[in-house]
């Protein structure tokens, strides 16, 4: 072996051992997992869950902590903005993808800044409509909405989120013309949406398993691309004829950009086998949510795929948000 070889194999070994030395004095100090969402919804739910077990697996105080405001930005630029050490993650959601393109400022990049770790969780969303029209599947709705263009209008939600944009992907490609009345939130557009004012809406089971459980609204697609076990015998929108539709929350874990690749694979290894703990299944699937896992390729592929689906749709459709 000659000498160039020799050094380069000797730095290697002297890094890893600073590495391994820098690992054990972090293993004494508590990791910050950081919700940049307010505590009591479901990111902060998850963020519990994934909190409490990770303390159980790693034997290392693992606390959660809220940093709520600007729809996920300020907690989100506060991981991209901490040391690369393993001690500060981030669990974001789905708007993750949508930053830079609904907002004039974001002072971060949500590729370039983080480190993916895993997937965890989807949120599936079902397409309900008003027991008062006679609808009851996807085929049945682009046909009414063709034949009587104006007509419909549905609820999806604050403008930019993905119940709204998931309902103009599917008006985008089943080429309809249907009406978006936009709400401040799901719960804002409950009364409305019970009393048939607005015959149809897009959002997640969560929101309204208990009003399709009553027969107030009737479930006829979900968005996701799979069933759901939340929903038995509801087909997808996809396997109803608009092929690969898919709108869905999702949560990912990132950490800060240039953290070490053994602490995320030791990451994405512990919260892939919680994922797949019965207990953690029950208790998501109470909160509307699937459990999920992955590589940390898989979360990069992901938040690049919804990037450059959502932006695109975005600037077609001119929406910004202040």
């Amino acid at each position: 072996m000659n000498f160039s070889k020799l050094m380069t194999l000797a730095i290697k070994f002297l890094l890893l051992l600073s590495f391994y030395s820098h690992a054990q004095d972090n293993a004494q100090k508590p990791i910050r997992l950081i919700v940049p969402f307010p505590p009591g919804g479901v990111t902060d739910v998850l963020g519990r869950i994934i909190g409490l077990k990770l303390n159980e697996r790693l034997g290392q105080q693992v606390i959660v902590e809220n940093k709520a405001g600007a729809s996920g930005m300020i907690g989100s630029d506060l991981v991209a903005k901490s040391s690369p050490d393993g001690l500060t993650i981030l669990l974001s959601a789905s708007s993750h993808a949508t930053f830079q393109s609904l907002y004039a400022k974001v002072p971060f990049d949500p590729i370039k800044d983080f480190e993916p770790i895993s997937l965890v969780a989807t949120l599936p969303y079902v397409v309900v409509v008003h027991p008062s029209i006679a609808i009851k599947s996807i085929n049945e709705l682009i046909q009414f909405a063709q034949l009587n263009p104006q007509k419909l209008s549905y609820a999806g939600s604050a403008p930019g989120q993905a119940q709204h944009l998931g309902g103009e992907l599917f008006k985008k490609l089943s080429k309809i013309d249907i009406t978006y009345i936009p709400y401040k939130g799901s719960s804002a557009q409950m009364p409305d949406l019970l009393s048939g004012r607005v015959p149809l809406a897009i959002d997640s089971l969560l929101i309204m398993g208990p009003h399709i459980k009553n027969g107030a609204l009737h479930p006829i697609a979900l968005t996701s691309l799979k069933r759901s076990d939340l929903l038995p015998g509801i087909p997808t929108v996809s396997e109803s004829g608009l092929s690969n539709f898919q709108a869905i929350g999702w949560f990912g874990l990132f950490a800060p950009i240039k953290t070490n690749s053994i602490f995320i694979n030791k990451i994405n290894a512990e919260v892939s086998s919680i994922m797949k703990l019965a207990e953690v299944k029950s208790l998501l699937l109470g909160q509307g949510v699937e459990p999920f896992y992955g590589s940390p390729d898989d979360l990069k592929k992901h938040v690049t795929k919804e990037t450059e689906l959502w932006s695109g749709l975005i600037r077609e459709l001119g929406i910004k948000v202040e």
